[in-house]
């Protein structure tokens, strides 16, 4: 858990899973758009997983990249970039340079929110010690320098593998139990007004007897993504569609 002193603004976007790729190229349009500043947010606050494979030092994943993470450092430079990391991009304070960038060892982060006290997550936090020690062995500076050089000596074979596999992940299902899940998860554990996350794609809000949860919609499905709206004293996560003719 990480206590920030962010302060979350009215007209904020919130971006969950959009696993960016050559698969899924819509993520680019929707950032072009910001840098033209035909979308105006007032902070930009990514859930994790905007890559479907982005590992700092791993070069192939920067390379591939490359246009997308420029767009994002120069959007950055104009208006506050919060990067909640996920699982599928990680070790990324040297790539982006201007953001706050939080790992999974700081997550769920403490922010405010008109006046609420509000927790983001990319959503993998707090797992089993076998997660855990999965999470920390991929993250590991010295196992990614390895991988760095194995994947190149190996004509980049390892992750175009990993790709084509990723690609082929169902990223829109329905998990069935998600409330008594996320009970089990978070209830009793925070003291919040909202917990916020992404990874598990379910685009739902839960009332609970102590806060309300919301589990983002991920930009990967229909393109998703969360405009921060205030009404009288409560903030609301409104829901919209991007289209390249926005």
């Amino acid at each position: 858990m990480f206590h920030s002193n962010i302060e979350i603004k009215e007209g904020a976007f919130f971006l969950s899973d959009a696993h960016y790729s050559e698969s899924r190229p819509e993520l680019l349009d929707f950032i072009k758009d910001i840098h033209s500043k035909k979308l105006q947010p007032t902070q930009l606050i990514f859930f994790g997983d905007i890559f479907d494979a982005l590992f700092g030092g791993v070069t192939y994943t920067i390379e591939k990249n490359q246009e997308l993470i420029g767009l994002i450092n120069d959007i950055s430079k104009e208006i506050e970039f919060i990067y909640l990391e996920g699982n599928h991009d990680f070790n990324l304070k040297k790539i982006f340079p201007l953001a706050q960038v939080f790992t999974i060892s700081q997550q769920p982060v403490l922010c405010t929110m008109n006046n609420k006290k509000v927790f983001l997550a990319h959503g993998d936090f707090g797992a089993g010690l076998g997660y855990k020690a999965y999470t920390g062995f991929i993250r590991n500076r010295v196992i990614l320098f390895f991988l760095n050089i194995i994947n190149n000596i190996f004509g980049n074979f390892i992750l175009n593998s990993l790709d084509n596999y990723l690609n082929k992940k169902d990223d829109c299902k329905e998990l069935s139990n998600f409330r008594d899940y996320i009970s089990k998860r978070l209830e009793s554990k925070y003291e919040c007004d909202y917990f916020i996350e992404g990874h598990f794609h379910q685009n739902k809000s839960l009332v609970f007897d102590d806060f309300r949860y919301i589990n983002l919609g991920v930009f990967a499905c229909n393109q998703r993504f969360f405009i921060v709206e205030f009404s009288k004293d409560k903030p609301l996560i409104q829901e919209s569609i991007y289209s390249k003719e926005i």
